[in-house]
């Protein structure tokens, strides 16, 4: 596929993505950490207005120069910025003005590429691609938080949803597909657990295409001997944990998540709800019955230390769970490790405004590994490095245990 064809086809899966919506779902914002869908349309547009045609097209005259205050997401180096939490109060621009605006941009774009913008930028413009697809994934968590937290359950859609809650609009990604070479020599047990032996393994992305720098550099680690499940925790191993009073007993967490299942009366996993005796939970399709069978979605890394405590289990480190990828499916949840989000051994960032695209963020933050329902294609891959707050769970987060 040619770069100004992979650029057209990610333009429109952001649309695809909103398509379903009433105009009225682009402009909500519930809480801080979920951006109003019209957000993310005009700020992935400002990002190739901003890195690419202001400084490398001649001509070029900005579609709304106000925009760059609207839709800067935290560069400090291109200046100030609406603060992330007024995000929803964006009566203006209109959803009308910012597809408008998208429009605008993307018939600049195309001419750009068509005219052969040189290797260097040719890379710049793979990683704007690859920044507006993990704006995808964004959007689908972030739709499904304001229209789950709707009293109504508003269905995001009825058709694009399959029995997994698996997002059939978008590329989906292989579960096991890996870029880097699969342990081999892990032998599975009765319990479901895969044994993988001491060694010193390469951890980080070796290959010839995309990465994302905190991926880089590839590295040698050692490792003991270790197991790790081969599948990911269900919906009905959980609610073992639930039934056995695992939000009531403080010694299965850390003092930090204790004071947050106290503080914000924790009970459940978000999206579930109890009525009338049955346990619900909520999906891109609406409110459904819970599928026991189901792959646990939607848990916080505190709730996931919990649970592996009350198991007698822990979270593997993320360079367990990437030694041992090629040997168990994965892909429909991303998994919480053990590490903590810090940079690789001779991690660099690069120059100006894009070097604070994952750099500044290795701090008080948590890795996740593998990819969800909603991950794009492409960035399904064992080295992918995924990071949140502790806290946080309106990512489509699972758990995979180790010993």
């Amino acid at each position: 596929m040619s770069l100004l064809e992979q650029y057209r086809s990610v333009r429109k899966a952001s649309e695809a993505i909103c398509r379903p919506l009433q105009k009225e779902d682009y402009v909500v914002q519930p809480i801080v950490d979920v951006s109003p869908p019209k957000w993310h349309l005009g700020h992935t547009t400002w990002f190739w207005e901003t890195f690419i045609l202001i400084p490398n097209q001649e001509g070029y005259r900005p579609c709304n120069p106000d925009y760059n205050y609207v839709f800067n997401s935290y560069y400090e180096t291109i200046g100030a910025r609406v603060v992330r939490t007024d995000r929803g109060n964006l009566s203006r621009p209109s959803v009308d003005e910012i597809y408008d605006y998208r429009k605008y941009v993307d018939a600049a774009m195309e001419r750009f590429i068509l005219a052969g913008p040189g290797k260097e930028l040719e890379d710049l413009i793979v990683l704007g691609l690859n920044h507006e697809q993990q704006h995808q994934e964004l959007l689908f968590t972030d739709i499904k938080y304001i229209l789950g937290h709707n009293p109504l359950f508003p269905a995001w859609s009825d058709h694009d949803i399959d029995e997994d809650g698996a997002v059939v609009i978008a590329p989906q990604p292989g579960a096991g597909v890996t870029a880097a070479a699969a342990v081999r020599r892990a032998t599975s047990d009765a319990g479901g657990y895969l044994s993988v032996p001491a060694g010193i393994y390469e951890i980080g992305y070796g290959g010839d295409g995309f990465c994302f720098d905190n991926e880089l550099a590839r590295h040698k680690v050692y490792l003991g001997d270790f197991r790790i499940a081969a599948e990911p925790v269900t919906n009905e191993e959980y609610l073992e944990f639930i039934e056995d009073g695992g939000y009531r007993n403080f010694s299965y967490w850390h003092a930090e998540g204790w004071d947050w299942v106290k503080t914000n009366l924790i009970t459940s996993p978000l999206y579930w709800h109890f009525i009338d005796g049955r346990w619900f939970h909520y999906t891109l399709a609406g409110l459904k019955p819970l599928d026991s069978q189901q792959l646990l979605c939607h848990v916080s890394y505190y709730e996931a230390v919990a649970f592996a405590a009350w198991k007698g289990r822990r979270l593997p480190t993320e360079w367990e769970w990437e030694a041992a990828s090629g040997e168990f499916n994965w892909g429909k949840r991303w998994e919480w490790t053990e590490s903590a989000y810090l940079p690789y051994p001779g991690f660099k960032k690069a120059g100006g405004a894009i070097g604070e695209y994952n750099g500044k963020f290795m701090v008080s933050q948590m890795v996740l590994r593998g990819a969800s329902v909603a991950t794009p294609a492409g960035h399904s891959r064992d080295t992918y490095r995924n990071f949140f707050h502790p806290y946080l769970r309106w990512q489509f987060t699972g758990i995979r245990l180790a010993i």
